[in-house]
């Protein structure tokens, strides 16, 4: 049996699901080449949401914290997560810009692609992966792991042939919420390493308790690769503590053979960055909480549901929207719940409830949704639903990006004449994100300041019409 290699998270998912994704280039960079030591299979340092934190609140360009990171990590390859065709934003973007962007994020630094789509549909995979292999890149294609009356083990199992087939390198499951149980892991790693030649890697959140357990499990199915923090980033709606599972698997087939005291002195530094950090360390997102099990709902979304919730004075409906959430799921077709779908799932569970009606108001991603644009959800939507939401206009079937014109040159031309786009970098910045991109391309965005957040005053029971939802660090405007 092969050793086990980790993919250390605390550059990436680890400090977006604790930290809401604040951690500064100034606090990776002085541990980055201790941490190259280690001999991890991957470093996760970009991509998610770090790309939106960096440019709407860090003001640092994103793509130099890629360069300087790059240049500290001389042997251990930098991984990015990509959500698809959305890249790092939360819309699907056209091709040309999904090209430049991919070849770009390679050449500034990116070794590992993990590419993902929320609804599991492959066609909104298909252009980023074809283009990060042409780049020479190792590719991870991406199963979005969920539990519904639609989703079985062969579905997940074609799902990731298809990905071979599209010549991914290794197939991750992307388990967000902490739900793979041990008996499930053994199942999907098994058939996955019986019916595919793709090195396997299992990604898992530690919301219900359960991924320790999990993971060994998956090492007994022949698992490659499992994605670990290092303790003080970990636990809660982070992975695992990279220490404890390497000295679990000592001595046994799985050894990783990394040196626990050299992971001491990487565990001793980010101590001190938790504690720099503390203010926005939300107690819920570093709890266990079992309920995702019942819910299905990711750990930054309960964090980010009770925060709606105060906003709007109506805590007491907390109960009510967590029976909801999986009831909305069931409306859209049970898409996984993960970035977008998180979001405007949960969004609209909470409209439903505080409006007294279900579907009464209906945000314009939930529409958008219901036409296809997000992609083939994984199945039908309740035709009574939809009818309500859309009424007669037309469902596509094509994929969503075929509609798109290309915008790349657009956003280029338009960002040179205002003078604050000089690169194909700060063009790509600009495409993404019109809205917030200029203020700091133009170098009058400033850095948010590390402090407690102020208490908001009450304010009345409500259906708000606009929300700034943030979700384990991802800011989505509904």
């Amino acid at each position: 049996m092969a050793k086990v290699r980790f993919t250390e998270t605390a550059l990436r998912d680890a400090h977006q699901s604790l930290l809401a994704t604040r951690m500064r280039t100034r606090d990776m960079i002085p541990i980055a080449e201790e941490m190259d030591k280690v001999g991890y299979f991957s470093v996760e340092a970009w991509g998610g949401a770090t790309f939106d934190t960096c440019i709407r609140y860090l003001n640092e360009d994103p793509w130099e914290r890629l360069r300087n990171l790059k240049s500290e990590f001389n042997n251990t390859p930098i991984q990015m997560l990509l959500r698809g065709q959305n890249l790092v934003g939360y819309k699907h973007y056209p091709d040309d810009v999904v090209e430049k962007f991919v070849e770009k994020s390679y050449e500034n630094g990116v070794d590992i692609f993990r590419v993902f789509d929320a609804l599991n549909d492959i066609r909104n995979m298909e252009k980023a992966i074809k283009v990060a292999k042409a780049q020479g890149a190792h590719v991870q294609g991406t199963i979005s792991y969920t539990i519904s009356p639609v989703h079985t083990l062969d579905d997940f199992v074609d799902l990731a042939k298809d990905l071979e087939a599209l010549d991914c390198d290794s197939v991750a499951i992307k388990d967000m919420a902490g739900l793979i149980t041990p008996t499930a892991a053994y199942d999907l790693v098994s058939k996955l390493k019986e019916e595919t030649d793709l090195l396997v890697d299992l990604h898992c959140h530690c919301t219900s308790g359960m991924t320790p357990i999990s993971y060994y499990a998956a090492c007994q199915a022949g698992v490659d690769i499992l994605d670990t923090a290092i303790s003080p980033l970990s636990w809660g709606t982070s992975q695992p503590p990279t220490e404890s599972m390497v000295a679990a698997l000592q001595g046994t087939p799985y050894d990783t053979g990394l040196d626990l005291r050299q992971l001491t002195h990487i565990k001793e530094y980010f101590d001190d960055i938790k504690e720099k950090y503390a203010t926005l360390l939300d107690p819920i997102a570093e709890s266990i909480d079992a309920d995702v099990l019942l819910y299905q709902i990711p750990g930054g979304m309960l964090s980010n549901l009770i925060s709606q919730l105060k906003e709007q004075n109506a805590l007491d409906r907390y109960d009510d929207v967590l029976e909801e959430m999986p009831r909305v799921r069931k409306d859209m077709g049970y898409p996984p719940l993960v970035t977008p779908t998180s979001q405007i799932v949960g969004i609209q569970a909470v409209m439903n409830v505080l409006g007294g009606e279900r579907y009464k108001t209906v945000s314009n991603e939930v529409k958008e949704y219901m036409k296809g644009n997000y992609g083939k959800p994984p199945a039908p939507v309740d035709p009574e639903i939809s009818k309500r939401i859309i009424g007669d206009e037309e469902v596509i079937t094509c994929r969503p990006a075929d509609l798109l014109e290309p915008e790349f040159d657009k956003y280029k031309s338009e960002g040179m004449e205002e003078g604050f786009v000089k690169s194909d970098e700060d063009a790509l910045t600009y495409a993404l994100y019109p809205p917030i991109a200029p203020k700091f391309l133009k170098g009058e965005a400033v850095e948010e300041e590390l402090k407690a957040p102020s208490i908001a005053d009450d304010t009345e029971i409500g259906i708000p019409t606009q929300y700034n939802v943030e979700v384990d660090g991802d800011i989505f405007e509904v």
